[in-house]
């Protein structure tokens, strides 16, 4: 039996869970998210305890039971409390602002870079060098994040470029002089 898969999930006061045609649909005060579910994978909801069980013990459908769970746990957290990742800004010149909905990055290039958030997500500049992504979507928040980092990954010998807020960037030594 999954670990995963078999553990419940609590559904808060403020959120409705429905499952209707093979689709979880999750429904909060921060937005609505919906997720397939796969067809060896039976949902139960027994007042606000969500549980997955699995028709067989293949190893597709032992694999799904978990992923199913923590996808829907991942969607009621969204929509209750919402997920935000922060990314820490380093470099000379290096710099983030708001533009309206739109993020611009003056990340050393001969151009500014734009990002434009989709449907769900926001984004908040508390200062010039961090960048906060909030959303419902744990993997859409997750997306977002990972491409803005990848504009100019954190280089090990001046450490400078995006990283993610407590990321441990390994620093090199430089060249010697003989």
């Amino acid at each position: 039996m999954s670990r995963i898969g078999k553990k419940p999930i609590e559904v808060p006061e403020n959120v409705q869970v429905k499952c209707e045609d093979g689709l979880i649909s999750v429904k909060g005060p921060l937005g609505e998210l919906s997720e397939i579910l796969p067809e060896k994978i039976e949902f139960n909801m027994e007042g606000n305890i969500i549980t997955f069980s699995r028709e067989n013990e293949m190893k597709p459908v032992k694999s799904l039971h978990g992923l199913v769970r923590s996808l829907t746990a991942n969607m009621v957290e969204g929509v209750s409390k919402g997920f935000e990742k922060t990314l820490k800004i380093e470099g000379v010149g290096f710099k983030a602002e708001l533009k309206g909905e739109r993020l611009l990055l003056s990340l050393g290039f001969s151009h500014p870079i734009l990002v434009i958030a989709p449907d769900g997500v926001s984004f908040e500049v508390p200062n010039a060098n961090t960048v906060k992504i909030k959303g419902a979507s744990k993997q859409i928040v997750g997306q977002i994040a990972a491409k803005i980092r990848k504009q100019r990954p954190p280089e090990p010998y001046k450490g400078k470029g995006v990283r993610y807020e407590g990321e441990y960037v390994r620093r090199k030594a430089g060249k010697t002089a003989a």
